[in-house]
């Protein structure tokens, strides 16, 4: 990034500041050691934000493990090259939604300083950005079995629509969810060469789980969100929002019951998931609706949910022998 870029940069940064609220970690290391021209491709991507790197995951690992007792040695090695393509894929699917909503964000508080509307990066560079990041996700597609393959294609027609569901329906979070969980079905197959009901079931609850937490992550652009036309389930779940987000965590919690049972996973599995229930009651409890920093504090407390429900099927597996 030139000299001019960079004071471009360095205004959003400052701008970002004086402002309002953001999500934005300054203190991250993508923002303090990279390059400065290489700054505001690393935050299309959120590498800022990792939280969301992990949420992509997460499912991934999950069924990698459900899948995996017979292969127990392979496990770290597709657990590698899972984490690498969450890294890329998710970083692709964050441009392309920055990309498709540069208009939009420029009139949000919490966006406005992004690197898009905040002209640090061009339209035509982060196409480019993006298919870059795509080809890294392609090159994994070629490390999986052929019916992997196959079911990992089926899911970009999900990541391609969901930046525009927030203009059409009030349920954007479910769109996301069936995209950001499909990894769960991908682990699986991966590791077996088939979906399982199990497999299934461990997406759903995923789904179900991503309606808790990106309602939560959404609550912070309530306010702008009205004025400038998107919608969402926070909006939609705003009179009664602890009521709906309890129902989509019961949800969760039947759907990973369910997977563990198909499974035939053992008794510590069952205690993983009561360890959720609880974490699923502090956060919507003492959720502050209103507050954007604790919306953006419980949404990130949901990575021990993902850490958490990996634990179990681990321990789940063990306590079979």
């Amino acid at each position: 990034m030139d000299h001019c870029a960079a004071s471009l940069h360095d205004a959003a940064m400052t701008a970002d500041r004086t402002t309002g609220f953001t999500d934005i970690d300054r203190q991250h290391w993508t923002l303090r050691y990279l390059p400065p021209w290489t700054r505001p491709y690393g935050r299309l991507s959120r590498w800022d934000r990792p939280i969301g790197t992990w949420l992509l995951l997460f499912p991934c690992w999950w069924s990698l493990t459900l899948g995996a007792a017979p292969q127990w040695g392979r496990l770290a090695g597709w657990m590698a090259l899972f984490a690498l393509g969450a890294l890329a894929m998710r970083g692709a699917g964050c441009t392309w939604n920055d990309i498709v909503d540069r208009k939009i964000d420029a009139q949000v508080e919490r966006t406005r300083s992004r690197p898009l509307p905040a002209g640090e990066v061009t339209l035509r560079n982060a196409l480019i950005w993006t298919a870059l990041q795509s080809l890294v996700g392609v090159a994994i597609l070629f490390k999986l079995n052929k019916f992997a393959g196959g079911v990992a294609l089926a899911s970009l027609i999900l990541v391609a629509i969901y930046p525009t569901m927030k203009r059409l329906t009030s349920w954007p979070q479910f769109v996301l969810g069936l995209a950001f969980n499909w990894g769960a079905l991908v682990g699986f197959a991966t590791v077996t060469g088939e979906l399982s009901w199990a497999a299934v079931a461990l997406y759903a609850g995923g789904v179900a789980w991503t309606m808790v937490y990106d309602t939560i992550y959404a609550m912070q652009d309530q306010r702008d969100d009205a004025v400038v036309g998107v919608r969402s389930t926070a909006r939609r779940f705003a009179a009664a929002p602890r009521r709906w987000l309890t129902l989509f965590a019961v949800l969760a919690l039947a759907a990973w019951a369910l997977a563990g049972h198909l499974a035939a996973l053992g008794p510590f599995y069952i205690a993983g998931l009561l360890a959720i229930a609880l974490h699923f009651a502090w956060q919507i409890a003492l959720l502050r609706p209103g507050d954007p920093a604790d919306c953006l504090f419980k949404f990130k407390a949901n990575a021990a949910i993902g850490w958490l429900l990996l634990a179990a099927i681990a321990a789940g597996h063990l306590s079979l022998f």
